[in-house]
């Protein structure tokens, strides 16, 4: 027999506890699936200084258990588990229905996806091993620790011209480090890139190497045309070669633009179907920052508490 809920929260992290708190205190009786991932991307990063209400900072764990706590103090009921299979009606009032782990079925009359993005890493064990030691895919989130010293941004889009030129106002040096023998940039980008002093950009250059044991010590960078190895000291390696939403599961579902993000109305979180709500990097490429993402998961727990309540 199916179990039958006001509310389903697919995905944790700052969107997915947001919306639980929120639809908690709504008296909605949230139930939460964190994912295989508890906390999301956060848990990857070892310090957080920029999210409101921590005046001495954290670190992302510590303050994913912060609003797991604060969730089910208000009677969230979060299971570890992951959503495997979708069945979400396109009539408004009718319950969708969810698969977890191949094995449970839900069936919700609303449905918050807050599963998040992924970061693209190059795959290097050096570079695995020093991610939260030196090694990160946020610029906003991480570049303040850097001030005054020398890094390395990989990548050679927009993402990476707008990464390297905010470090640059914070950091000594700024190394880009560019595939291929140009740069996919805008012209705008690259303009503003080139015409920063102190990012220096190295095309047809690929990291060999993340330098350092326990910290990030420099890079070994090779040159993909000659094979000549370079060692570069610095003590930030950023990778900017885009996300990945984690969307697979809804693929031909819930309409997503041409890279995967869920596609929500207006300023608000409705996807296309009726009662499904999308909050978080899941739907946002733009900002992808901790706070935002939390106010998503707000405005999607309010969205699917009036929805709710139109119906009664």
């Amino acid at each position: 027999m199916a179990e039958k809920i006001k509310c389903l929260i697919i995905g944790s992290g700052p969107a997915g506890y947001t919306a639980a708190i929120y639809a908690a205190r709504a008296d909605m009786k949230p139930v939460m699936y964190t994912g295989m991932q508890m906390g999301g991307q956060l848990t990857t990063t070892t310090e957080v200084d920029n999210f409101p209400g921590y005046p001495k900072g954290t670190d992302g764990t510590a303050m994913m258990e912060d609003l797991k706590s604060q969730a089910e103090r208000f009677g969230t009921d979060v299971r570890f588990g992951m959503a495997t299979k979708v069945e979400f009606s396109d009539k408004e009032g009718e319950a969708h229905k969810v698969i977890v782990d191949e094995s449970t079925e839900i069936e919700a009359q609303t449905v918050i996806i807050s599963t998040g993005a992924t970061a693209k890493y190059l795959g290097i064990e050096s570079e695995q091993r020093l991610i939260g030691g030196g090694v990160s895919a946020c610029a906003t989130c991480d570049g303040f620790f850097y001030k005054g010293q020398d890094v390395v941004v990989v990548g050679a889009g927009d993402t990476a011209a707008e990464e390297a030129t905010y470090l640059a106002n914070i950091c000594s040096k700024v190394t880009m480090l560019v595939r291929k023998d140009y740069m996919r940039a805008s012209k705008a980008m690259q303009h503003r890139v080139n015409k920063t002093e102190n990012i220096t950009v190295l095309y047809n250059t690929e990291i060999d190497e993340v330098l350092g044991e326990n910290v990030v010590e420099g890079v070994r960078a090779v040159n993909n045309k000659t094979g000549e190895k370079t060692e570069i000291p610095v003590t930030g390696v950023f990778i900017a070669i885009g996300h990945k939403p984690n969307t697979e599961l809804f693929k031909g579902v819930l309409d997503m633009d041409d890279t995967g993000y869920l596609i929500t109305k207006g300023k608000t979180t409705k996807t296309n179907l009726p009662g499904v709500f999308a909050a978080g990097d899941v739907q946002d490429k733009e900002y992808r920052q901790a706070v935002t993402a939390a106010g998503t998961g707000c405005m999607a727990a309010l969205d699917a508490e009036r929805y709710i309540g139109a119906l009664e």
